[in-house]
């Protein structure tokens, strides 16, 4: 079978005594073992511009076949004591597993700020939503100085929110977003057929800094 491409989505706050370890954690531990893995291609850590300690991990995954793998499943599955400790510490976890659908750019354009926008999309109106977001949204988010890439992604399963699409904006800098909301509301008429829905309006949204990268190619 074809190789799938795809991401894990995590988010997690540390308490505040124990930052210094968990990031120690994350950078020495968590992140080496499943890139380890034959699929697992790049991690990324953010943290939320902001927000105390509220940290995201998002690692791209080159073939999903990985997550059904021994390998995983004992990663996953049968952590160490460091691991099993930092977890339960934690609150705000969320997990993502999903599939890409769209990249704007192929992968050439990183940037040091990521927004990352999450909706949860009844089943009859995924349509919508793509075409809203490939053919009349990233053109104009293009057109902004800043705003670098875009890649979006179905869940196929998730623990932490009802969310069902996910929208990763690579950024140059937080002051993208400001020349994406000068833009004119007319030029989106796509937009303007959903914008009455509850589900497009209430988003999930978060501004991250990058603080790691691990696996460039």
């Amino acid at each position: 079978m074809p190789a799938v491409k795809g991401m894990l989505f995590s988010q997690m706050e540390p308490p505040r005594e124990l930052e210094a370890e968990f990031n120690d954690w994350y950078e020495t531990e968590h992140i080496p073992v499943r890139l380890a893995l034959p699929g697992f291609a790049r991690a990324v850590r953010y943290r939320e511009c902001g927000a105390a300690r509220k940290y995201l991990a998002i690692y791209e995954i080159d073939d999903l076949a990985v997550l059904e793998s021994p390998g995983y499943d004992a990663v996953k599955n049968r952590p160490s004591e460091r691991t099993a400790r930092m977890l339960k510490s934690v609150k705000g976890f969320t997990r993502y597993t999903c599939t890409q659908v769209y990249d704007s750019d192929g992968g050439a354009q990183r940037g040091n700020y990521l927004s990352a926008v999450a909706f949860a999309v009844p089943r009859d109106r995924g349509a919508d939503l793509d075409d809203w977001y490939e053919n009349e949204h990233v053109p104009l988010l293009m057109g902004a100085e800043g705003s670098l890439r875009v890649r979006r992604y179905k869940v196929i399963s998730g623990d932490g929110g009802p969310w069902t699409d996910f929208a990763l904006h690579e950024l140059r800098s937080p002051a993208a977003l400001e020349g994406v909301e000068r833009m004119p509301g007319n030029a989106q008429p796509k937009r303007a057929a959903l914008a009455g829905q509850d589900w497009f309006a209430s988003p999930g949204r978060w501004l991250f800094e990058v603080v790691s990268v691990h696996g460039e190619r």
